[in-house]
């Protein structure tokens, strides 16, 4: 069986994508950005195509040609730079469907969400459930699953913010609106995927992949803690729900600058309102629920890599902030005091001509990666950049004062535990 995957190298589709290569089926994975996709799984197809400008059902005939089932793998969180929930989730899904129909894929399978409805609290939800509407409205032998909160191996999104707050010595809490959320492993997801796919469980169901019992978000935070080997946290603050907006407006903010921080407002509701569903429907069909959260971990590797995880996942965003700082302010107290910077270059022999040429394109180039540092397409090649500018500050700097290398203030030495700073913002890039 040929297998069309959605959004095939993300948290849910990497696992179904490896699940159903298992089992010995062709898999053609699509997503707007595959290249990392190709050298991780050569054994599957990969197809570049950005879903939320598939739009219209002819969009997908050439995609789906060949293909015997369709997994619906793809997902955006809440609009940004890089996503349009909507597009993504609703209007793109309902040309894909319609195609489906119309070329004779009949077997289709969604990832939807537990809670997905019409009058749910966030876009992410509604437009889930208009989704699936379309789907079920559609003469195809269509599964509808609904995963609570995904547990993996690999982190993204909530799951790596769960291990940052593990990974503090403190606690939070201070919600007295949270409700249960319940989760389960991406494999109890992936095997459900291909038993809907082979057509071991009946076509036109829904059900929902959560475990019997939820958590509220602290508790979860607290077996995350236990998981990764620390003690209980130190101590518990209280946090006013008017910061938490705050932090996660914030979040919305670093959105714009196209971060997937899942610290957005979205998920802020998402959290308020719960996340559970109803797993006795799947427990009556595979004779058990999905793994409980207790298993679900045990389930999962926790060694040195997890813990200096959770504790960089916290550490990117300051790091980028302080490198944004050093270079945007020493571009901006040069901009302020430009006779003493040119001061400092005439004094060693170069012309006033040169000398404020030099000073002006050097405070242009810490003002342009003081900015770029900040934005995630610009992020890498900016802090590389940083690296770059400050061999060269330092070489040019040398052939005209190397005296500067002794001097009791350490102006050329305090550089260099920037430039080391930038290597690892270059080294935290990746987002997945």
């Amino acid at each position: 069986m040929r297998i069309l995957v959605l959004g095939g190298y993300g948290l849910i589709g990497s696992a179904v994508v490896t699940r159903c290569l298992a089992a010995g089926h062709a898999v053609a994975g699509l997503g707007r950005d595959v290249s990392a996709a190709r050298w991780h799984r050569p054994d599957a197809t990969w197809i570049e195509r950005d879903i939320a400008r598939m739009v219209a059902p002819a969009d997908w005939t050439e995609v789906l040609h060949g293909v015997d089932a369709v997994v619906n793998c793809s997902g955006a969180l809440q609009d940004g730079p890089r996503d349009d929930v909507r597009a993504v989730q609703t209007m793109a899904m309902r040309a894909l469907f319609a195609c489906c129909e119309r070329v004779g894929v009949r077997r289709v399978v969604q990832i939807s969400a537990a809670g997905a409805s019409h009058d749910a609290p966030t876009d992410f939800m509604r437009s889930k459930a208009e989704a699936d509407a379309a789907l079920a409205a559609l003469d195809l032998d269509w599964v509808i699953l609904r995963p609570g909160l995904v547990l993996a191996p690999i982190s993204y999104g909530a799951t790596g913010l769960i291990r940052a707050l593990a990974s503090l010595p403190v606690a939070f809490m201070g919600m007295p609106s949270l409700r249960p959320i319940q989760t389960v492993h991406v494999e109890d997801v992936a095997q459900a995927v291909l038993l809907a796919v082979e057509r071991r469980i009946a076509a036109r169901t829904r059900y929902d992949l959560v475990e019997e019992h939820g958590h509220i978000l602290p508790d979860i935070v607290a077996s995350y803690r236990a998981w990764l080997g620390r003690p209980p946290a130190l101590l518990a603050l209280p946090v006013p729900s008017w910061l938490l907006g705050v932090a996660f407006r914030i979040g919305d903010l670093v959105g714009r600058l196209g971060w997937r921080t899942p610290i957005r407002t979205t998920a802020l509701r998402q959290i308020e309102a719960g996340v559970t569903g109803d797993p006795t429907p799947w427990k009556q069909i595979v004779g058990a629920p999905p793994l409980s959260l207790a298993d679900s971990l045990r389930r999962m590797p926790s060694g040195v890599q997890e813990r200096w995880f959770g504790r960089l996942w916290l550490m990117k965003p300051a790091i980028l902030t302080m490198l944004s700082l050093f270079w945007g302010l020493s571009g901006l107290i040069a901009l302020a005091h430009l006779d003493a910077a040119m001061a400092a270059m005439t004094a060693h022999g170069i012309a006033p001509g040169p000398a404020r040429i030099m000073v002006l394109a050097g405070i242009a180039v810490d003002l342009v990666l003081g900015v770029a540092i900040l934005v995630r397409r610009t992020m890498p090649l900016a802090a590389l950049g940083m690296v770059a500018m400050t061999g060269i500050y330092l070489f040019l700097g040398s052939a005209l004062a190397a005296g500067l290398w002794l001097d009791p203030l350490g102006a050329y030495l305090k550089t260099l535990p920037g430039a080391m700073l930038a290597l690892v913002a270059y080294a935290l890039a990746d987002e997945r």
